[in-house]
């Protein structure tokens, strides 16, 4: 039998993240923690659909903030914040849509932003907030 709660799936045993996840997840946790010291009441987290995910999703104020955290280790191929392609802000929008179809229903009617959060090493951590990073036209 399974502990999970319904709606959770349960971790595979044996499976262990790679290190670039482990770093992802670490990079959204702090994200996370940051964006709630600034005041954004978190609403969700890494929701997915097919062609897209978004990182967080909460709100600033009355505004609903759909947020990708990037991670960058070093600039060899640019910052944090060049690695945001019109492909990725794509993909963003696109599971943006899906939860306000969705789980997000009784958000639809609040005004959207896709912001940001970025950051460059996760020792020390120093994220940066980029209100409306892109937006979905």
């Amino acid at each position: 039998m399974s502990s999970s709660r319904k709606g959770e799936r349960a971790p595979i045993v044996g499976v262990q993240p790679t290190p670039a996840q482990a770093r992802g997840r670490a990079a959204e946790e702090i994200a996370a923690a940051y964006l709630g010291r600034q005041g954004l009441r978190l609403l969700d987290r890494n929701v997915h659909c097919r062609g897209g995910e978004v990182d967080l999703i909460g709100l600033d104020g009355d505004t609903l903030v759909f947020i990708e955290v990037r991670l960058r280790g070093n600039s060899r191929f640019g910052g944090a914040a060049e690695s945001i392609t019109p492909g990725k802000q794509r993909r963003v929008i696109l599971a943006a849509q899906h939860w306000l179809l969705g789980a997000g229903r009784k958000h639809a009617h609040r005004p959207c932003r896709f912001d940001a959060v970025l950051l460059d090493t996760l020792t020390p951590p120093s994220p940066v907030w980029l209100r409306a990073a892109f937006d979905a036209s």
